[in-house]
């Protein structure tokens, strides 16, 4: 399983009564893949994991598998205590997904050993290639992560740490274990193309990207800049763009996820709000995030 092109993290839309809504999800999946998504990650961090019922996963993972079609790889989240996530690693397995994302234990800091005995638990549940979720309350060392990527299943390393000497140091030992050249890093960052650029300079070039699942013009103008080292319009993106959505972002928590389901609706497709303990934006945040969209396209002649 080999990704490249900008990673699609869909968000997962509600009905008017606040259930999941498989035709809403359905269309804004194939919308993502249509305009181009190298890889479509399902019920994950945008998608409010932490919010949803296992059963909501596994169909959220059906309705992204019979969408695609196989034409991209389709994965989703596991996580938390390791009976739960156990359960949802059968569940997305079940559903026909190519992989799973696994996250961190819930709440809970663990030793380094303790992390490699969380994943090799969850991993014996699936036949599934899996991609580690480094955040929260688990930061590998090198060391641990060499371990993690000798394992059968583990196939990746996700980053949402953002430590880039800490991250370097594991992409080299990485690298250095025998039959490891194929294992692959993401940038897992909110708003992940503000560090592209640093995380290409030490060899992780895979990154998420929630702006493509509001505005995929945008997105794919980036990440095309970012290839072809147009570094004029990388700065006029991230001085005029991605710089104030940040800013946005960082007004409110969860707004990581809120502003995102926002940028859907604005875009003609009603996905919904968020769920308890997150809040939708304000009146004034989305007038905001309507007036940054608009110049976005316009940067780039949309």
């Amino acid at each position: 399983m080999k990704f490249q092109g900008v990673l699609f993290f869909p968000v997962t839309p509600f009905g008017a009564d606040g259930s999941l809504d498989e035709e809403r999800l359905g269309r804004h999946i194939e919308a993502g893949v249509a305009a181009g998504a190298g890889g479509v990650f399902v019920a994950c961090g945008t998608g409010e994991f932490h919010a949803l019922t296992p059963e909501e996963i596994e169909r959220a993972t059906r309705v992204a598998v019979e969408t695609t079609a196989a034409r991209v790889p389709v994965l989703a989240a596991a996580g938390g205590p390791v009976p739960v996530a156990r359960d949802q690693a059968a569940r997305i397995e079940r559903a026909g997904a190519d992989g799973i994302l696994l996250l961190p234990p819930y709440l809970v800091t663990a030793p380094q050993r303790g992390l490699v005995r969380y994943v090799e638990e969850i991993t014996a549940a699936t036949d599934l290639p899996v991609i580690f979720y480094q955040r929260g309350t688990a930061r590998l060392t090198e060391s641990t992560a060499a371990e993690l990527a000798a394992l059968p299943h583990v196939v990746g390393l996700k980053d949402g740490i953002g430590d880039i000497e800490r991250m370097h140091r594991i992409v080299r030992a990485v690298r250095a274990v025998p039959g490891a050249e194929d294992f692959q890093f993401f940038n897992g960052l909110p708003t992940a193309e503000m560090t592209a650029p640093a995380y290409r300079g030490i060899g992780v070039g895979l990154y998420s990207s929630a702006v493509f699942a509001f505005a995929p013009e945008i997105a794919l103008a980036f990440h095309r800049a970012l290839a072809e080292n147009d570094e004029a319009l990388l700065a006029t993106l991230l001085d005029e763009f991605y710089g104030p959505l940040v800013a946005l972002r960082d007004e409110v928590p969860g707004y990581a996820v809120a502003l995102v389901k926002a940028g859907v609706t604005l875009r003609g497709l009603d996905v919904g709000g968020v769920r308890a303990p997150l809040l939708d934006p304000t009146p004034e945040h989305v007038a905001r995030l309507a007036k940054l969209l608009d110049h976005g396209l316009e940067v780039i002649g949309a």
